[in-house]
C-alpha cells in the first residue's frame, strides 16, 4: 500500500521508499526524500518562482532517464504552475513555491533544473551561469584553476562570482545580475569563454566540438539562453552515488588538488549548510547583483 503522510496540510502519496536508487552505497528513494526534507529552507529560494524543468530517473541512474518540462500527468491542483514560452508555442511548466511541492515533485525522482529568470519575466536573466566542464584526462581541479580566473575577469566588471560543484564531473559559477535581457548576458558570457581561451588555448575551449575538448575546460555560455536551464543548486544529480551540485568556498577550490576533494554527497550537505550556511543568499536575495558591463 502507498504512504500517504501530510505535509504543511497537503496530502502526499509516497511510493517505493525502500527502493535502491543510486547502487554504490544502497541510497534509497527514502532517503533521497528525506534530503530534500532536509535542505529545503536552502533549496527552495533557487526553486521559486522559477518554473521547474525535471530530470526524472525513477528506476535510478542505471535506467530510462527522461527530462520534462511540461506538467507531468496528475499534478495536484494545488501545486503553481506558469505558462513559459517555448519556440513552439507557449506551455505550462511547475513552479516549485513550497515544501509540499517539493515533495511531490522529489516523490517522481527528479533532478531539478531551472532557468536564470523567472516565471513573471521570461528572458530576463537575474544571474548569469558559466558551466565548466572537463575533457578528460582534465577533471575538476583544471576546472577550479579556469574558475579562478574567470572570478578575477568578472571582478575586474564588476561581477561578484559564486561557485558551485555541477554534482558531476565540473564546477559551476555564478552571478547575481540587476534584470537583463537573456540574449545579452549569453553574448557576455561568450565574450568571457572565448578570451578565456585566447589567454589559456591549452587549457581553455570555447566551443562544444568533442574533438577540441579532451585535456581542456569546456567554458559553456551557452547555459544563459532563455530556452535553457541548469542544475539548481542542491539538487542531487543522478549517478552512481548520490552528489549534489553543492556550493563551495573559494578557499576550498583554490585548495583543490584532487578531484575527489570537491565531490559533495547528500549527507554532507546539511553539515556543510551548519558549518558554512548558504554560501549562496547573496546570489538569492540579490544583495550581489551588479549590471553587465556597457559594450
Amino acid at each position: 500500500m502507498t504512504p500517504i503522510t501530510e505535509v504543511a496540510g497537503r496530502r502526499l502519496s509516497l511510493s517505493n521508499l525502500e527502493k535502491v536508487l543510486y547502487p554504490a552505497d544502497g541510497f534509497t528513494k527514502g532517503e533521497l526524500l528525506h534530503y530534500y526534507a532536509t535542505v529545503e529552507a536552502a533549496l527552495l529560494p533557487h526553486l521559486r518562482d522559477r518554473p521547474a524543468s525535471f530530470l526524472r530517473y525513477p528506476d535510478g541512474p542505471d535506467g530510462q532517464r527522461f527530462f520534462s518540462k511540461n506538467v507531468p500527468p496528475g499534478t495536484p491542483e494545488w501545486v503553481r504552475t506558469a505558462e513559459v514560452p517555448h519556440t513552439e508555442g507557449p506551455a505550462r511548466q511547475v513552479v516549485v513555491q513550497d515544501l509540499p511541492t517539493l515533495m511531490w515533485a522529489a516523490n517522481l525522482v527528479t533532478e531539478f533544473h531551472t532557468p536564470q529568470w523567472r516565471a513573471e519575466n521570461p528572458g530576463v536573466a537575474d544571474r548569469l551561469v558559466l558551466d565548466l566542464d572537463p575533457g578528460a584526462p582534465a577533471t575538476v581541479v583544471e576546472c577550479c584553476r579556469v574558475a579562478l580566473l574567470l572570478r578575477e575577469r568578472l571582478a575586474a566588471d564588476g561581477l561578484t562570482a559564486y561557485a558551485k560543484t555541477s554534482g558531476s564531473k565540473g564546477l559551476h559559477l555564478l552571478v547575481a545580475l540587476e534584470p537583463t535581457p537573456s540574449e545579452q548576458v549569453t553574448a557576455y558570457a561568450k565574450e568571457l569563454a572565448v578570451e578565456a581561451e585566447r589567454d589559456r588555448p591549452e587549457s581553455v575551449v570555447h566551443r562544444m566540438t568533442r574533438s577540441l575538448r579532451p585535456g581542456k575546460v569546456f567554458v559553456d555560455f551557452s547555459q544563459n539562453a532563455a530556452a535553457k536551464t541548469t542544475a539548481t543548486p542542491y539538487t542531487l544529480r543522478a549517478g552512481r552515488e548520490p552528489t549534489v551540485s553543492a556550493p563551495l568556498t573559494w578557499e576550498e577550490v583554490e585548495a583543490c588538488v584532487q578531484p575527489e576533494g570537491l565531490v559533495v554527497r547528500a549527507g554532507d550537505v546539511p553539515e556543510r549548510l551548519d558549518r558554512l550556511g548558504e554560501l549562496l543568499a547573496p546570489v538569492v536575495d540579490g544583495s550581489a547583483a551588479a549590471a553587465l558591463p556597457r559594450t
